[in-house]
């Protein structure tokens, strides 16, 4: 248990049953009364914000959580096959519970999060920039530089991203896994 002053960004608590991370957080002292924590937290299962409002004294379930590499090794489906970097041992989590999912290519290491008590995978993220390259794009004419006009590239790992127009096949880029936006060109 921790009281509700202690909760600060990425803290993992358990309410109504459903286990929240905490995205923001804000102690409020108001003219009267007491002290509050206004609290944004994302649900891990379906992702929802939910806005809540403690008071200082509260007490709240944490949830113990741990960060580990897993390396991506294939899909079936639904379900993707991940490798522990420090056992070896074979770990399976479905689609909806990786964040970037449509940008990981195999051999990605991803941090996958779990339950430190019940060992359950909570989620697993990508990186937030990853490097890959395009594999169809119109083709850019020469001087399209000065302008911010963007048009539709496929990855390597077959999503599609918006990139700059003198962007062209066989360049590798760096993508944001959290919005699929364009960040920058990688010179080789």
């Amino acid at each position: 248990m921790i009281n509700s002053q202690d909760i600060k960004k990425g803290t993992c608590i358990r309410l109504d049953g459903k286990l929240y991370f905490c995205v923001d957080f804000l102690h409020v002292k108001p003219g009267k009364g007491n002290t509050i924590m206004r609290t944004k937290l994302k649900d891990i299962v379906n992702g929802g914000i939910l806005e809540r409002r403690f008071n200082i004294d509260e007490k709240l379930e944490d949830v113990r959580v741990e960060r580990r590499p897993y390396q991506f090794s294939y899909s079936e489906g639904e379900h993707y096959h991940f490798l522990n970097q420090e056992t070896w041992e074979d770990v399976i989590i479905d689609k909806e519970l990786i964040n970037g999912v449509a940008f990981m290519k195999e051999g990605q290491v991803v941090d996958v999060v779990s339950d430190a008590s019940t060992e359950t995978v909570l989620y697993a993220d990508m990186p937030v920039k990853v490097q890959l390259a395009v594999t169809y794009t119109e083709p850019g004419v020469k001087g399209d530089t000065a302008t911010n006009t963007l048009k539709p590239a496929t990855v390597e790992t077959g999503a599609e991203v918006r990139v700059p127009l003198f962007i062209s096949e066989g360049e590798i880029i760096e993508v944001n896994t959290q919005d699929g936006s364009y960040v920058g060109r990688i010179r080789s």
